[in-house]
């Protein structure tokens, strides 16, 4: 943990923090925009199975009519039989969505005993974590159990291991800092609330420039939201002393409880900070409690700044073959960004997979995402807030498409990775396929003045 905290992200260069408001353009930084073989194969195998109703028919019409789709999992890996495995787990997501639990626990022994998730191909591995989490949501459904156990070290261990092999949790990192320096820009006392702060690895990049600033650090005050007090704690006295080493004035205060689900009473707030609400959105497990709570709770806030990131699979509060045709479809394309880095022995790699990829998937598929627990969810942040009369799009600025930008020259352009600017958003993805979008916004109460300036 106290390596993570060191290392400030020396890449992240200053700009002297505006708002700006740049006309929507599309930046692509694409350079190679053929698919890998995996994305081709789960893309004509799920286009078509959206509905629920015709879920069973699509995928039968896929597969029956799949000698094409046969030939390109036999071009990836002719010996694994990848073609047999991934018509098998087309099948048995067809038999859990019409509830046959027998017929899908009969597909699911033969899936699991097949595919391996230590394999040289990435459409193995993807199959075998998939069937491995339809296995767990039989299980559940014959038991009655849907709460997932979450191990948290393990978690914030593979989560440490992505951002340092993969640009994803870079560029969410970078760009809301950006956007944070921005809002901060000439102020004496920032609040930030971090909605699910982990280990807080984001905040000493943020600390380092606040820094540098010409009129000098800025008082900081930070809340915290996690589930564990033992964590946050921690992570309290690694942001506190790496904020001494800096000599800025820092205060935090730790809340382990889902944001959700608290009272507006429970945040400290003092008069005369630039408050800021930062998410970075994960399906790992409910961290925020019901949403429309949540959103109730920003707009009592009154932010300057509200700084959120999504991942782009679209797997809150759908029906299960939503879910199953939506994931295999983004985890597919994260996986094939893995496998373009790191060989298929990489310890990094397996335990990013495993360690954080898997349990993501687990909760979509197994537990049924946030939707199961009952608290209402949003299908898309994004498109609530804009949606809610009191919240406006802060357009991200060009400063912040530099910032990801750096990032991406971190990787080599041969990975494939895709970075626009759409709709007043910054999107990251691997090929064609947006897996990340950051945005800011701010209420109306603030609107003017940030145009102002």
């Amino acid at each position: 943990m106290k390596r993570g905290f060191e290392d400030v992200h020396s890449t992240l260069e200053y700009h002297e923090p505006v708002w700006e408001f740049p006309s929507v353009e599309l930046l692509p930084t694409v350079v190679n925009s053929e698919r890998n073989e995996l994305y081709q194969l789960v893309e004509r195998a799920t286009e078509k199975a959206i509905d629920e109703d015709n879920f069973t028919a699509s995928l039968a019409g896929v597969l029956d009519g799949g000698d094409e789709l046969g030939s390109r999992m036999n071009n990836i890996n002719d010996e694994q039989g990848l073609s047999s495995l991934m018509a098998l787990l087309l099948e048995c997501g067809a038999a859990i969505s019409v509830d046959n639990l027998s017929e899908a626990h009969r597909m699911l022994i033969e899936l699991t005993q097949m595919a391996s998730a230590h394999a040289p191909s990435c459409a193995e591995r993807v199959i075998a974590y998939f069937a491995m989490a339809m296995s767990t949501r039989v299980i559940n459904s014959w038991l009655g159990f849907s709460s997932p156990l979450i191990e948290l070290k393990t978690i914030h261990d593979a989560f440490q291991a992505f951002n340092n092999v993969s640009p994803f949790i870079k560029f969410g990192h970078f760009t809301s800092n950006q956007a944070l320096l921005e809002a901060f820009h000439r102020r004496h006392r920032v609040h930030i609330i971090d909605l699910d702060i982990m280990q807080g690895l984001q905040w000493p990049a943020l600390f380092h420039i606040l820094a540098t600033r010409t009129e000098g650090p800025p008082i900081i005050t930070m809340t915290g939201f996690g589930s564990s007090m033992d964590i946050l704690v921690e992570t309290g006295k690694q942001l506190s002393n790496f904020a001494t080493r800096l000599r800025i004035s820092f205060d935090f205060h730790p809340i382990a409880k889902k944001f959700g689900e608290i009272d507006v009473a429970a945040i400290r707030l003092r008069k005369g900070d630039t408050l800021a609400i930062h998410w970075l959105q994960h399906s790992l497990y409910d961290a925020m409690g019901p949403d429309p709570n949540t959103l109730r709770l920003i707009e009592q806030l009154a932010p300057t700044v509200v700084t959120l990131v999504e991942q782009d699979g679209y797997t809150n509060g759908c029906s299960f073959s939503d879910r199953f045709v939506n994931s295999l479809h983004y985890y597919s394309a994260i996986f094939d960004s893995l496998g373009a880095y790191l060989p298929a022995e990489d310890p990094n790699r397996h335990n990013v997979e495993h360690g954080l990829l898997y349990r993501e998937i687990n909760n979509i598929l197994s537990i049924g995402g946030p939707a199961r627990s009952g608290d209402g969810k949003f299908m898309q942040w994004r498109s609530e807030l804009a949606r809610n009369g009191n919240l406006q799009m802060v357009p991200m600025s060009s400063n912040s498409m530099a910032q990801a930008q750096l990032i991406l020259k971190m990787f080599s352009p041969d990975y494939g990775y895709s970075l626009v600017r759409d709709d007043g958003a910054l999107k990251l993805g691997w090929k064609d396929t947006c897996l990340f979008t950051a945005s800011a916004w701010t209420t109306m109460l603030h609107a003017s003045r940030l145009y102002e300036n």
